[in-house]
């Protein structure tokens, strides 16, 4: 059994809804045999910052599934959910990165991993946080990295409130 982080978010139509669906999805696939969930947070867009809020959070699962079969299902999951790509960093109604698979170091361009822009994103960082402070990349742990970022930058990540 393998595990695995994945980061999903959301800024289109019923955000909630969508986050939601994505882990009944994930949840429903025999192959993801448990699921944790961080809290919810709320983010400004980040890289094309035109458009409306995110609401973010992040996943540990256990899975039997390969890091590619992973990377498919985020891609169903996606499709399933309307995810349309037409501006990169853009709208979408749902985004499912793989950020972590075991120890596994990836350059493949199809699959990073860890996923590349981790260390600049306080909105993955913090949902991370909350599952496994012990995680780390090129021996520098996620918090250190958190810690790394501006005060602006970890402010803007908020956590949502139901």
């Amino acid at each position: 059994m393998s595990r695995a982080y994945l980061g999903l978010g959301t800024n289109m139509g019923d955000r909630l809804d969508y986050l939601n669906k994505a882990c009944d999805l994930l949840e429903q696939n025999e192959n993801v045999l448990s699921l944790k969930k961080s809290n919810l947070y709320e983010t400004k867009a980040w890289g094309y910052t035109d458009q409306a809020d995110f609401l973010n959070m992040c996943v540990e699962i256990e899975t039997s599934l390969a890091p590619y079969d992973l990377l498919s299902i985020c891609q169903d999951i996606e499709n399933k959910l309307n995810r349309v790509r037409v501006i990169r960093w853009g709208p979408r109604t749902i985004d499912v990165d793989v950020l972590f698979y075991d120890d596994i170091v990836s350059d493949d361009e199809k699959l990073l991993i860890p996923h590349p822009r981790i260390k600049e994103r306080a909105f993955v960082l913090v949902p991370l946080m909350d599952l496994n402070k012990e995680l780390s990349i090129e021996g520098k742990s996620i918090e250190a990295y958190l810690d790394d970022l501006s005060q602006e930058e970890r402010d803007e990540v908020k956590e949502f409130r139901l």
